[in-house]
C-alpha cells in the first residue's frame, strides 16, 4: 500500500501515521517528538495546560524534533449547565459519591462551581508556538481563529463524531477532519448532539464521510496496528490516529498500573461512563462504572473531573484498580510495549511494507 495520501502532503510527514493527542497528563515532549521523527506525526493534548506551560511544553518538544508535529485543545472546555449550577444538585451528587472516598479514608473536597474557560489565552499560546498543526475536539473554533491560523501556515483539524459534525467542520474551513469512532478510548469529541446520539463506529463513519464531504479524513477508533491503518486507508481515510497502542509505549506518561492493565485480559471490558469526569469517555470498567449507571445525573465538566481527581490520585496511591481511571479504545488486542520508535517501525512494516 501506498504510503502517501494527501495527508502526508498536507501535514508534510513521511507516513499516514497519527498519534492521538492524549490530553490530562498522558502526553509529553518525548512520545510526541518520538513519533515525528519516525516519519508520522506526534500530538499533545494540552486542554488542562496553562499557556505558559503550553509554550514550555512547545518548547521542550522543538528541543527534540524539527519535524511537523500537533498542539490539540478542547474548543469547549466548560459545560454550559455549569452555570449557576444549583448547590442542593451539587451536594446530591457528593453524597452520591461519598462512599467511594470512604472507602478510601480520604474527605469529600471542597468546590468551587466558579470555573472560567481556558481556551482562547490558550489559543493565544499556540499561535504563539506555531506548530506544524492545530488540532481541536468539543466544538469548531471562531472564524477569527482559524483565519488566523491559516494566515500563520498553521494547518487546523477539527474532530467529528458524526456526518453533521464533519460537514460542520468543512464549512468552516479545516484543514483535515479527524473521524471519531465509537470504539475509540477517551473522551466522546460530540458537539452538535449528546454523545449518546453520537456512536457511529469507525469505518462506517469513514463512509458516510467519504461519500459526502472533500476535506482530508484520519481515521481514528479501534486501530491499533498496521492491518487497521490498511484497512481505514481502503475505505477512503487518508490518514489513521492511534491512541491506546502509544499508552503502553516507553515514553508514554500511563502508570504502571494502567499498563498493566491494558495488557490484561481486563482491557476487553471497556464502557463508556461520564461518571468519572462529567462527559462521557470509554475506559476499562471499574466499581464506579458497573455502579452509576450512565444515566445518573453528575455534576457538569470540568467540575465532575476535580471532585473525583482526589479519589483517582488516593485510589493510585492505595494501588485500588477498582477506583482507577484506564482510559483504554475496544481494541486493546495485541498491544506491543516498548518504544514509541518501535511501534511506529512495526505500524510502517505493516501496513506499507506489502
Amino acid at each position: 500500500m501506498e504510503n502517501r495520501t494527501r495527508i502526508t502532503e498536507l501535514l508534510g510527514i513521511q507516513y499516514p501515521i497519527l498519534q492521538g493527542p492524549m490530553g490530562g497528563g498522558f502526553s509529553n515532549a518525548a512520545l510526541t517528538a518520538a513519533v515525528s521523527n519516525a516519519g508520522g506525526l506526534g500530538s499533545f493534548g494540552a486542554y488542562t495546560l496553562t499557556p505558559e506551560q503550553i509554550l514550555a511544553v512547545d518548547k521542550e518538544i522543538k528541543s527534540k524534533t524539527n519535524k511537523p508535529y500537533n498542539i490539540n485543545l478542547w474548543v469547549s472546555d466548560v459545560d454550559q449547565s455549569l452555570e449557576n449550577f444549583p448547590a442542593e444538585k451539587l451536594e446530591k451528587v457528593k453524597q452520591l459519591f461519598k462512599p467511594y472516598f470512604d472507602s478510601l479514608g480520604i474527605p469529600l473536597p471542597d468546590l468551587d462551581t466558579n470555573i472560567p474557560s481556558k481556551f482562547l489565552k490558550q489559543v493565544e499560546a499556540v499561535f504563539e508556538a506555531r506548530p506544524a498543526v492545530f488540532s481541536f475536539i468539543f466544538g469548531i473554533p471562531s472564524k477569527d481563529i482559524l483565519d488566523e491560523a491559516c494566515k500563520m501556515g498553521i494547518k487546523t483539524v477539527g474532530a467529528a463524531t458524526t456526518l453533521d459534525e464533519a460537514l460542520a467542520l468543512e464549512q468552516a474551513g479545516v484543514d483535515a477532519i479527524v473521524a471519531s469512532g465509537f470504539e475509540a478510548g477517551g473522551h466522546r469529541p460530540s458537539f452538535l448532539k449528546p454523545a449518546p446520539e453520537s456512536l457511529t463506529g469507525t469505518f462506517a463513519l469513514i463512509q458516510h464521510l467519504k461519500a459526502k464531504i472533500k476535506t482530508p479524513i484520519i481515521a481514528a477508533g479501534g486501530i491499533a496496528d498496521g492491518a487497521g491503518i490498511r484497512a481505514a486507508l481502503t475505505l477512503g481515510a487518508n490518514a489513521a490516529q492511534l491512541g491506546t497502542a502509544f499508552l503502553v509505549t516507553d515514553e508514554s506518561n500511563a502508570t504502571p498500573a494502567h499498563r498493566a492493565m491494558l495488557l490484561s485480559d481486563e482491557s476487553r471490558y471497556t464502557v463508556l461512563s461520564k461518571s468519572l469526569t462529567g462527559r462521557m469517555g470509554r475506559m476499562i470498567r471499574n466499581r464506579v462504572t458497573e455502579e452509576v449507571p450512565y444515566a445518573t445525573e453528575v455534576l457538569p465538566f470540568p467540575l465532575q473531573s476535580r471532585f473525583m481527581g482526589p479519589l483517582r490520585e488516593a485510589a493510585l496511591a492505595q494501588g485500588r484498580t477498582d477506583l482507577s481511571i484506564f482510559w483504554s479504545g475496544q481494541n486493546a488486542v495485541n498491544l506491543k510495549p516498548g518504544s514509541a520508535e518501535q511501534l511506529m517501525q512495526s505500524l510502517i512494516n505493516e501496513a506499507f511494507a506489502h
